[in-house]
């Protein structure tokens, strides 16, 4: 059978090249073009190496760790022992999870394949079509996938970190719920000079009735606020804002008896703030219903 080695070097040098990428990305390193072109060149010398030489060191588990390393170190700028391990291991975990899942859905289908990718050992029918296809197919879209489940992981993360319990009080009525801090919130109220913590409506409804709640709406849908209620125990306050058109704006809000934020086993209580009636939902998942204003962290009153 005819292996064609230029060919086989080629599609090794590009899968390279987005292993590379994507670990430069993960690792948030400063990788130019330049050495990510250099360290996919050298990393794609395997596979002459695996041909001509299959019983040379570095086809050995120890000569491919050190192959792995002379990669990392060409391509990456490492400023000390931890950036390097850091480096490698995550340049094994793209490597691993990319060609791991493009080698099982290749068994999935029944094709009796071993791939070959950096590090692999791959012994792999180089001239068959269907494996070459399969590879051409399938390696983009598994790498296109991986950033894309890379960056939501990073995406939840940094969500988590931004989430808080908190409890409000209105009428005698606390309740609970999880909230966003907002960096973006930062809508006040110019009569009062309170910050205002946006909560949607699937939570603040509880503290109407039923009947309220549907004339609070109704007034929402239709902008009509002279017909606002005024035997409601906690009048409504309206909260001028400008909207993404540009065009002034009412929030309506309620005056709380205070609201409390649990973090770090400490709560923080805020009593100077408004809570505006976000009509809708705030978050797709349900993960959160209430924004919170960032000025509250720095004006409220810490309880151990």
């Amino acid at each position: 059978m005819t292996i064609y080695l230029d060919a086989v070097i080629a599609l090794n040098f590009l899968f390279d090249i987005v292993l590379l990428m994507l670990t430069n990305y993960l690792v948030k390193g400063h990788a130019n073009r330049l050495t990510i072109v250099l360290g996919a060149l050298f990393a794609s010398m395997i596979v002459p190496i695996h041909l001509y030489f299959p019983n040379s060191f570095l086809t050995s588990t120890i000569g491919k760790l050190i192959f792995s390393m002379i990669i990392v170190l060409i391509t990456f700028r490492i400023i000390s022992f931890f950036d390097f391990l850091k480096t490698l291991l995550t340049f094994y975990f793209v490597t691993f999870s990319i060609g791991g899942g493009l080698i099982a859905v290749y068994y999935m289908f029944e094709h009796p394949i071993t791939a070959m990718m950096n590090d692999f050992a791959i012994h792999s029918n180089y001239g068959d079509p269907l494996s070459w296809i399969f590879v051409c197919i399938s390696f983009p879209i598994a790498a296109y996938y991986f950033k894309k489940q890379m960056d939501r992981q990073r995406s939840e993360h940094f969500l988590s970190e931004q989430l808080y319990t908190v409890n409000i009080r209105i009428n005698k009525q606390t309740y609970e719920t999880k909230a966003y801090l907002d960096t973006g919130n930062q809508l006040i109220d110019p009569l009062t000079k309170r910050p205002v913590v946006i909560c949607d409506a699937k939570f603040v409804k509880q503290w109407f009735t039923k009947d309220e709640w549907e004339r609070l709406s109704d007034i929402h849908q239709h902008k009509d606020f002279s017909i606002l209620p005024k035997d409601l125990s906690n009048p409504i306050h309206l909260v001028p804002y400008y909207g993404v058109s540009g065009k002034r704006e009412w929030l309506m809000a309620l005056k709380p008896e205070y609201l409390t934020i649990y973090t770090r086993g400490q709560k923080i209580v805020v009593k100077r703030v408004l809570i505006g009636i976000q009509f809708g939902t705030l978050s797709r998942d349900k993960r959160y219903h209430c924004l919170l204003h960032p000025q509250i962290m720095t004006q409220a009153r810490f309880v151990s």
